[in-house]
C-alpha cells in the first residue's frame, strides 16, 4: 500500500515510529505535524478509537478494505476477537518475512513478496496478503539470494534480538517456518486491539 505522505509525518500523526529510521525524527518532534500539532485539543472517544485502528493498520501497511475483511473474519470466530485479529494480521506473508528478519521494514517485506522473491513450501507467492499456515516454510528464492538486500538480511542486520517465538528462522539460509499461530502477547505491535474492536463494532 503506497503512501503519499512521508513515513516520518505519518509516524508523528499516529504517535508511534513506524520504522527504525523514523525513530530519530519522532523523538525530535514527538507531536503531530502541522501548525496545530502542539495544540492540546480534547479528543473524542471516536478519535481515540480511530487513532488506534490507524496505528494497527499502518504497522501492517495494509488498506482499510483488508483491515475490515480480516476483522470480520476474526469477529465470526468464537475466539477473543482482538487477539485473533492481530494473530491473523501477523500471519500475512509480508509480516512473516519482516518478523523473521528477511527484510528491514514491513515496506521492504511487501516489496520482496510482490516482486516474486519469496516462496512458500517451494512455490513462488507474490501476494503480500497470503496467510501462512503453521508448518509452512517461507524462504527467499534461490535466484534472489545473491541480491544485496538479502545478503544484508543473511548477515543478521535486520534483527535486534531473538526472532519471534512462533517462527523458526535460519537467516544464513534465508528461511523461516511458522511453528504455530502467534499469540497476542508475542506480537510486537503497539496497539490496544480492544479499542480497534470497539471502532469496528460501533
Amino acid at each position: 500500500m503506497n503512501q503519499a505522505r512521508p513515513k516520518a509525518r505519518i509516524s508523528r500523526a499516529l504517535g508511534i515510529p513506524l520504522t527504525r529510521k523514523d525513530t530519530k525524527y519522532f523523538e525530535r518532534r514527538p507531536y503531530p505535524p502541522g501548525v496545530h500539532g502542539r495544540s492540546r485539543r480534547k479528543t473524542s472517544d471516536y478519535q481515540v478509537r480511530l487513532l488506534e485502528k490507524q496505528r494497527l493498520r499502518f504497522q501492517y501497511n495494509i488498506s482499510e478494505k483488508q483491515m475490515r475483511r480480516t476483522f470480520e473474519e476474526a469477529h465470526r470466530s468464537p475466539a477473543k476477537t482482538g487477539d485473533l485479529f492481530v494473530s491473523l494480521l501477523e500471519r500475512r506473508l509480508d509480516a512473516v518475512v519482516f518478523r523473521a528478519g528477511l527484510a528491514r521494514t514491513i515496506y521492504q517485506a511487501r516489496q520482496a513478496v510482490a516482486h516474486g522473491h519469496i516462496t512458500v513450501d517451494g512455490a513462488k507467492v507474490d501476494r503480500p496478503s497470503y496467510r501462512v499456515k503453521p508448518g509452512q516454510v517461507v524462504q527467499v528464492r534461490e535466484s534472489s539470494r545473491q541480491k544485496p538486500p538479502f545478503q544484508i538480511a543473511a548477515a543478521g542486520a535486520h534483527v535486534d534480538g531473538p526472532t519471534a517465538p512462533y517462527l523458526s528462522t535460519d537467516l544464513a539460509e534465508l528461511t523461516t517456518t511458522l511453528l504455530r499461530a502467534p499469540e497476542r502477547r508475542e506480537v510486537p505491535v503497539i496497539c490496544d486491539e480492544q479499542l480497534v474492536v470497539e471502532f469496528y463494532s460501533r
